[in-house]
């Protein structure tokens, strides 16, 4: 099947240099972008009935921007003032620059994983005196809480945001080659918005193992899973398998057999 528009569950790039805009360039694809899930916010209201006290804690894990934009909202709206010996456990270094947004990086301590929870995990292990506490979403991670217990660490997990399903109904039907998604949720909003959707021959792309399970269970048919040794990204994900299609459709040409000339019609007796 020739691959000719992808849909993307997440929202459209912003850096002109997206991997995505490249890849559209070099196959003549056609990508719509359209964010399957939303995030809402809790409620600080709500949050106080959990009876969690962010201060009871000397150490915050953050695995993504919206736990670091959400845990800064739910101190503002609880008038709570993040003490300067507060120490910050990050994912990443893209989530430790982020982090600068709300404090001043320099006076607060900072550390990092490389990319993935269990590399941060073995940066947390080696700080078990501290009281870690866990912003997360309702859809939180099974690793993050599994990790965590293995080690014998002191945590509290914490909803400070929810993901809930977008209105889909802009998008009318669901009929693209491809569909890219991202989490158990982009999965969920598909079966609410599009009860009666049918796979068929559509390519579904997953990332990560929490996604591609969620794939699988509802009954699909996943082609492209990333993260993958050869390709790390989801865009290099979806290229490896753009150019083995144009190899097998090549093999396949090549294979076919020339089709015979017809023989000319003979003269009719007299």
């Amino acid at each position: 099947m020739k691959i000719k528009n992808i849909l993307v569950t997440q929202p459209a790039p912003t850096d002109e240099r997206s991997p995505y805009f490249t890849l559209r360039e070099k196959f003549g694809l056609k990508i719509d972008f359209k964010p399957f899930i939303k995030v809402e916010a809790v409620p600080g209201q709500e949050f106080r009935q959990e009876r969690i006290n962010i201060l009871d804690h000397t150490a915050i894990v953050l695995t993504s921007r919206n736990a670091v934009d959400h845990f800064f909202r739910m101190c503002k709206e609880l008038r709570i003032t993040v003490p300067e010996s507060m120490k910050y456990f990050c994912v990443s270094e893209s989530v430790a620059y982020y982090v600068q947004k709300y404090i001043v990086y320099r006076k607060r301590k900072v550390f990092i994983g490389k990319l993935t929870f269990s590399d941060l995990i073995d940066v947390i292990k080696k700080h078990k005196n501290e009281k870690f506490l866990v912003p997360c979403s309702d859809i939180q991670k099974q690793e993050i809480p599994l990790l965590l217990d293995k080690a014998g660490i002191a945590y509290t997990n914490a909803v400070f945001y929810r993901t809930v399903a977008s209105d889909l109904s802009d998008l009318r039907d669901i009929k693209y080659d491809m569909l890219v998604f991202f989490s158990p949720g982009g999965i969920e909003s598909l079966r609410k918005n599009f009860p009666d959707y049918v796979q068929n021959d559509t390519v579904m792309a997953a990332f990560g193992p929490t996604t591609a399970k969620a794939v699988r269970d509802a009954g699909f048919r996943l082609d492209i899973e990333a993260p993958m040794p050869e390709a790390p990204s989801m865009t290099g994900a979806i290229e490896l398998f753009l150019k083995r299609g144009d190899k097998a459709g090549a093999k396949a040409a090549k294979k076919a057999p020339a089709k015979k000339k017809a023989a000319p019609a003979k003269a009719a007796k007299k």
